[in-house]
């Protein structure tokens, strides 16, 4: 699954955010929505993580969709 195809599923696709990093806010998630380097650089502040690790874990999440 692409980037394209997430924004066409972006309401569960935000579910498995919001399961994945439970401290995001809703408001922070549509911040970001259809920008994903928006979304990991969020992520990234928020959590700390590396900018690969956050790569990482998205590209999970969208390949379990």
């Amino acid at each position: 699954m692409n980037w394209d195809q997430i924004l066409g599923r972006w309401t569960e696709f935000k579910g498995k955010l919001i399961e994945r990093f439970g401290d995001l806010t809703d408001d922070e998630i549509e911040q970001a929505r259809g920008d994903r380097e928006q979304l990991e650089g969020i992520i990234q502040k928020k959590y700390g993580d590396s900018k690969e690790d956050v790569r990482e874990i998205v590209d999970r999440l969208i390949k379990d969709m």
